[in-house]
């Protein structure tokens, strides 16, 4: 046998952290991601929209856009987390967008940060990405260190960027680049 023949790519390996696994959504996870998103937690610091129903997450998921992935935190059936990874196309195919958020009773218990580490390993060990972009709220403080932790940089201040409880609010662009 060859060395090439003894190389098997190995896709990453749901593990079991803290009581949850990091997986890849499927379809028949709208009805849970469906209700994480509609959290007034959750919702406060994405660009969710209120009353989301089964049938929009389901949609979704079942048409995602090229190359996109979506990991969510699974605790026995109840989602307490996800996290996009979309690439871009074209001359930024080298770069790829991310969003995520994480159930309200979760907040600050390692969800966030198990979520980012799987984005990142993808992106960096499967994807081949070189830059990772996301934006943050100015407010949400705790997303804000998490992103640092994982070598997010503060690139740009985007004012009244989103529409959010009745009030135009900012967020920062923010991007890691491979190293």
């Amino acid at each position: 046998m060859s060395s090439s023949d003894e190389i098997q790519e190995k896709p990453p390996r749901a593990e079991r952290l803290n009581g949850y696994v990091i997986r890849s959504s499927t379809p028949d996870d709208a009805a849970a991601i469906t209700a994480l998103a509609n959290l007034p937690g959750y919702r406060y610091g994405t660009l969710r929209l209120p009353y989301q129903t089964v049938a929009e997450t389901r949609q979704y998921l079942e048409n995602p856009a090229p190359g996109a992935k979506k990991l969510v935190a699974d605790m026995d059936g109840v989602i307490i987390g996800d996290i996009f990874l979309g690439p871009l196309q074209g001359r930024r195919r080298h770069v790829g967008t991310i969003g995520m958020g994480v159930h309200d009773d979760f907040v600050g218990r390692g969800v966030g940060s198990a979520l980012m580490k799987a984005a990142i390993d993808l992106a960096d060990n499967w994807l081949n990405l070189h830059r990772l972009e996301l934006d943050v709220f100015t407010d949400n403080h705790d997303a804000i260190r998490l992103y640092e932790r994982y070598g997010f940089v503060i690139e740009g201040h985007l004012r009244d960027d989103a529409f959010r409880d009745g009030h135009y609010v900012d967020a920062y662009a923010m991007a890691r680049l491979r190293t």
